[in-house]
């Protein structure tokens, strides 16, 4: 059977779900987006992701396409119909079908699209074996806090890791870590301070970022939200990442040179165990 997709007020068959040639989501990445996390059938986080979501669309002056509620009511109706239990629910907004022309059009309407994916996220064998990842320059634009679907640069970075044989890419600005291809970056620092990128235009606002970091407050780590070279990233105890699709994922080699003894470290290990535990209990996180 087909996947149950959501395009703009209708639930059609996979097969079935179209969008117009002439929407802007299409001819000009006039669009955003969010990936909510989906674990034992509900929604992890979702109303952080709705609030970002609102954010990237008043920061493109686009018009939401309905209320949250209403948002909110499809996504649970859609999770039904795809008998989704662990995985990640997608959901896009496009500024709607109008003839091309680079400017905003007057009277378009936005466009929403929703889809589940199944996936294994609590059980991912990665996450007993860490990660490995190249560095790559940041090709991307100036407004990376808005999560726009224009993804070529970060999809040609994963590409560039796939052909080197490793994970992922930790992109690199006037010889500073932003972020990964799509996730937040993370050191450890050989006196255990958790050290990531400031927020601001050059990365996203992860909301797994977020909570994680909430975690971290918590359990009496000291947190630096400060940039960090390639370098101090090779010399540190440990690295992660964050995401909704994989949690807490660590790092253990960068650009060919091991972190610590090349294996997941405690720090890492402790903060995917506490973010799965609080989601699986659905506690705010």
């Amino acid at each position: 059977m087909s996947r149950t997709f959501y395009v703009n007020g209708e639930f059609v068959a996979e097969e079935n779900a179209t969008i117009s040639v002439l929407d802007r989501g299409f001819l000009f990445a006039d669009a955003v987006y969010e990936v909510s996390t989906v674990l034992d059938g509900k929604l992890i986080d979702n109303k952080a992701h709705l609030k970002r979501l609102a954010r990237s669309l008043s920061e493109l002056s686009m018009a939401p396409p309905c209320s949250d509620e209403k948002i909110l009511e499809a996504q649970l109706k859609l999770l039904d119909l795809n008998s989704v239990s662990e995985g990640l629910l997608y959901l896009q907004v496009s500024r709607g079908v109008a003839d091309r022309d680079f400017a905003y059009p007057k009277d378009a309407r936005s466009s929403l699209v929703m889809f589940t994916q199944e996936k294994n996220l609590i059980n991912s064998p990665l996450a007993e074996t860490g990660m490995h990842v190249i560095s790559i320059p940041d090709l991307r634009w100036k407004r990376r806090d808005i999560k726009t679907v224009g993804l070529l640069a970060p999809s040609m970075g994963k590409q560039a890791a796939v052909d080197a044989g490793v994970h992922d890419a930790w992109m690199v600005e006037d010889g500073l870590v932003t972020e990964g291809t799509s996730n937040n970056a993370y050191i450890v620092t050989a006196d255990k301070k958790i050290q990531t990128r400031h927020l601001g235009t050059e990365i996203l606002s992860g909301i797994t970022r977020q909570a994680v970091l909430s975690f971290a407050r918590k359990a009496g780590y000291t947190v630096l939200e400060e940039p960090f070279t390639i370098e101090q990233a090779k010399q540190a105890q440990e690295a992660f990442i964050t995401s909704a699709s994989t949690f807490v994922m660590p790092v253990v080699n960068i650009d060919g040179v091991a972190l610590g003894d090349g294996n997941p470290g405690p720090v890492s290990k402790e903060l995917r165990k506490t973010y799965i535990e609080m989601a699986l209990a659905h506690q705010d996180l």
